[in-house]
């Protein structure tokens, strides 16, 4: 096929994706939609139940109460290495060839030497090693989101927030909380919030001597670095969110339109965790026509690219390589924070204890993305009026969800914000 007759092909297939995604987006906004988006995942989830009910499930049972797991390979506390890539390729619009193309690119990911310094359960902490001689006194611990694995945070040789950080001279901690098998399928935020990340936090504060920690949470991590510093503030320096959802009903908020109406009963009470590509189906319907084609029409120009077809492996990697959830702990996010938006109006319990967000006096530094599709700027900049501190700022970076994190264009000035933000406050220390 000539050169041109591609380039006319790739042509038209973008505008019929582009305008395909313009379509969806209005469709998918509407109740009709929602609704009928419900049904079809408790048809699925009703059948499910009734073949595990009549014997003829395929699933292999692996916990106490016989539950069979849809991905049985990709429970427990397994690595990142051992993932085995199988990418989302629609075979309809790509030429012969190409999926074993992105199958012989490197996925190798991971930028900055780390030592392991904690662990619980399948809970793990990492300590980077520093690259300048004497980094900053007081440590700062990334927490990520229990959704998709957090080396994303670390993705790369010039594509890291941790490496950024690092070479900013701050101390950098990084929570992985593992993945989830059969038997963790009773945690609940309970769990996460008050016993994983507060010990996590202990054994930080226990290691340098010192009262408090920064904190930097990531997407449903800054929800639950929310959470924890407005029950333990006493153990918290200054709090950095980024990209997280703390209104989770604004006006264009897909997510959380299309969660609203799920039945989290039925879906834990089938499936006891749920299943990690339930959840990378579930982003696919965000935006289908750009997530599940044009980026892989796009990547036909990489293909003879070693180093850009390497980067977009590792994306497409960490993209598909999500831990299943908790049953407790996701059905309690859905419903308390996506269905009923608690955290906004005081009502969210983790235990016994009562978040609420008007206690927080600390400083705040509050992130988002400004192209975000996931946690609309909205959503994240709800948290200006739920807090009582008076140092609390906002910066907004041009990109997407993770673009902000692993793209070119904010790999200096990101690190370099959180770096100067949290060294402006170094009085506090001085004068306690």
């Amino acid at each position: 096929m000539s050169t041109e007759n591609i380039a006319a092909l790739k042509e038209y297939f973008n505008l019929w994706l582009e305008a395909g995604e313009q379509a969806y987006t209005e469709l998918a906004f509407t109740e009709e939609y929602s609704r009928n988006f419900a049904g079809l995942v408790h048809a699925l989830l009703s059948m499910r139940r009734e073949l595990d009910e009549s014997g003829q499930s395929n699933t292999t049972p692996t916990g106490a109460d016989g539950r069979g797991k849809i991905t049985p390979d990709r429970a427990g506390s397994r690595d990142p290495d051992d993932f085995t890539l199988a990418p989302f390729i629609p075979p309809a619009i790509l030429p012969p060839g190409f999926a074993a193309r992105l199958g012989a690119a490197s996925v190798e990911v991971g930028a900055s030497a780390r030592d392991e310094v904690y662990r619980e359960d399948k809970l793990r902490l990492y300590r980077y090693r520093a690259l300048v001689e004497e980094p900053y006194a007081v440590p700062v611990l990334i927490v990520y989101a229990l959704i998709n694995r957090p080396y994303i945070m670390d993705l790369q040789d010039g594509r890291s927030l941790i490496q950024g950080l690092l070479r900013a001279g701050l101390d950098v901690y990084l929570l992985d909380w593992g993945c989830p098998d059969a038997d963790d399928a009773a945690l609940g935020l309970d769990d996460y919030i008050n016993r994983y990340l507060d010990h996590a936090v202990d054994a930080i504060r226990q290691s340098h001597g010192t009262d408090r920690i920064n904190l930097l949470g990531v997407c449903q991590g800054g929800t639950f670095c929310l959470c924890y510093t407005a029950l333990r503030q006493h153990k918290v320096a200054n709090l950095v969110t980024s990209v997280t959802p703390v209104d989770f009903h604004t006006p264009r908020d897909l997510l959380s339109h299309l969660v609203r109406r799920l039945d989290m009963e039925l879906a834990v009470d089938t499936l006891g965790n749920i299943p990690g590509e339930f959840l990378n189906w579930l982003f696919l319907m965000l935006r289908p026509y750009k997530l599940a084609g044009k980026k892989y029409l796009d990547a036909l120009d990489i293909l003879d690219d070693s180093e850009r077809l390497a980067t977009f492996m590792r994306m497409e990697k960490w993209i598909f390589d999500s831990p299943d959830q908790a049953g407790a702990a996701c059905r309690q996010f859905a419903r308390d924070f996506y269905q009923d938006n608690k955290l906004v109006k005081g009502q969210i319990e983790v235990g016994a204890d009562r978040v609420d967000l008007e206690t927080l006096t600390l400083p705040i530094l509050n992130i988002f993305a400004s192209n975000d599709h996931l946690v609309p700027v909205d959503a994240s900049k709800a948290l200006a009026g739920c807090v009582s501190s008076e140092d609390y700022t906002e910066l907004e970076f041009p990109g997407g969800h993770i673009g902000i994190y692993v793209g070119a264009d904010t790999q200096a000035s990101l690190p370099a914000a959180i770096n100067d933000w949290l060294r402006q406050r170094d009085d506090f220390f001085r004068t306690e």
